[in-house]
């Protein structure tokens, strides 16, 4: 179960990271994304959460032809999801605080509840996730625009191993497929309906500059071919 000693304050953001022991695959086909979306979702909660109930009230709704996350959505929710993208072997989230200890309790039912899911599907015991996850507080807007585009920029290396340290080798291909990554936020962010409901965009939204500016920024990135590792540095510390 992920557990990070730290101290988080109420109304701060933070970029969290965690990952597979091992660095093991979390993700292994499309069924283990989709549980790790509903997961991020359903357990930014006070409430107690019984995943298969939820998903059967979910399932009735829509053959009802109603709004399952408008309709019933009980969440006293513990922490703002600002950002996310799910990678094989680890998660990013950029996550605001609203509770006291929010993102560690948030932290330990996302781990304990994809965790056992994940145990049970593939026949397995032990922890799925690293003992502690990471966290980095954000202290201005520039290492928050920064984080912004690291963590909607970490699929490249599904198409572009090696990036970090050689660089983007195709600019225009890595565009395309970021653009159409669907397990992070940065489709909604650019107005490409995916998970809307996971996220709360207004804040970093209005900091980019729109749906534009969010894709203006990602883009910019991509093309620009210097200094990958201060980047990199400024968005982890």
């Amino acid at each position: 179960m992920p557990y990070r000693k730290q101290q988080f304050v109420n109304g701060e953001i933070y970029h969290v990271v965690l990952r597979g022991i091992d660095d093991n695959l979390i993700f292994k086909n499309i069924d283990d994304y989709y549980r790790g979306i509903f997961s991020i979702y359903e357990f930014n909660t006070t409430n107690p959460i019984t995943i298969r109930e939820r998903r059967k009230a979910r399932a009735r709704l829509k053959r009802a032809n109603r709004d399952p996350v408008s309709v019933t959505d009980p969440r006293d929710k513990i922490v703002e999801v600002l950002a996310f993208c799910l990678m094989p072997n680890h998660i990013h989230l950029l996550l605001k605080q609203l509770k006291e200890e929010g993102i560690t309790k948030f932290m330990l039912k996302l781990g304990a509840g994809y965790g056992g899911y994940f145990n049970r599907k593939y026949s397995r015991k032990g922890h799925v996730f690293q003992d502690r996850f990471s966290a980095v507080h954000i202290k201005d807007d520039e290492q928050l625009k920064t984080v912004f585009v690291y963590i909607h920029a970490n699929p490249i290396s599904c198409v572009e191993p090696g990036w970090k340290e050689k660089g983007i080798k195709e600019p225009k291909k890595v565009i395309k497929f970021l653009e159409n990554y669907k397990w992070s936020s940065y489709l909604d962010y650019i107005g490409k309906k995916n998970f809307p409901s996971v996220t709360e965009r207004k804040f970093i939204s209005e900091i980019m500059g729109g749906e534009e500016g969010c894709r203006k920024f990602v883009e910019e990135w991509v093309k620009y071919k210097g200094e990958i590792k201060k980047f990199i540095h400024l968005s982890l510390e």
